[in-house]
């Protein structure tokens, strides 16, 4: 792992890291080796913005936080957990870390509320008028308290992803993964889905994102870390790593990302 800057460190919050993975490798089925000896810390608070171009492993490497991608090889821990052991609960893990998707898989035949709802009344086990109220006041969190009637067919598609971000909150998460969560928004509705993840980092919320958004790695993200070919090849401060990069593959990477 490279950590050329000591102002990635300065910016980053104190304390012991919430998330670590060590030398992880995930090699599939068809040959595939997506992820290769892969180390990476995270703190508590922290916001670490993963970028890369298509196919560079940033998806795999997400889902293995939270025991969706099995890992060939090395450790993830999460708060402590040993998420690659085939002991750990991972649907009790999973409570704790939200994920949002590139597709917003609402329920298409239950109101945003009830898609918020769900969850915390069927894993969680909260009564319905507690789990009413969290949904609310998740809604409002993210701008939409007066959508909660509406079926996902009847909001855009920047609102569908808001109702995916409090429906992944609705668990109080002590984590939040995001995998390109703006991908399938026209450019016009990008703008309030980011408006919502800047406010849950301004709100002390650790972070894991996976995006091509670099405005807002720019100016949410502590550290940022460029994938290729299964790689994590870099990483450094917002200002480190779109300054001056010192790594070759970056550099050519951010031509090309930055002049699009």
């Amino acid at each position: 792992m490279t950590e050329p800057a000591a102002a990635a460190a300065a910016r980053a919050p104190a304390g012991a890291p919430q998330i670590v993975l060590r030398q992880v490798s995930k090699r599939f089925g068809n040959g595939v080796h997506a992820l290769r000896d892969v180390s990476l810390e995270v703190r508590r608070g922290e916001v670490v913005v993963v970028v890369g171009p298509s196919g560079s492993g940033k998806s795999t490497l997400l889902r293995a936080l939270n025991g969706l991608e099995r890992i060939s090889a090395g450790e993830v821990w999460v708060d402590g957990q040993p998420v690659h052991d085939r002991r750990t609960n991972l649907n009790r893990l999973r409570q704790r870390v939200g994920m949002v998707f590139q597709q917003f898989n609402l329920f298409p035949h239950m109101s945003a509320l009830d898609n918020v709802m769900l969850a915390p009344r069927r894993v969680a086990g909260l009564a319905p008028a507690a789990a009413r109220e969290r949904a609310q006041a998740l809604l409002a969190k993210v701008g939409l308290a007066d959508r909660g009637a509406s079926h996902p067919a009847q909001l855009s598609g920047g609102q569908q992803q808001r109702v995916a971000i409090a429906r992944a909150l609705a668990m109080q998460p002590d984590i939040m993964l995001f995998d390109e969560p703006t991908s399938a928004l026209d450019p016009e509705m990008v703008g309030e889905v980011l408006e919502v993840m800047k406010a849950l980092a301004a709100d002390g919320m650790t972070m894991v994102v996976v995006t091509h958004e670099m405005g807002f790695a720019r100016a949410v993200a502590h550290r940022v870390g460029f994938m290729d070919r299964g790689e994590l090849v870099y990483q450094d401060s917002p200002q480190g790593f779109f300054g001056a990069p010192a790594n070759e593959r970056l550099k050519a990477f951010l031509g090309q990302v930055l002049k699009a």
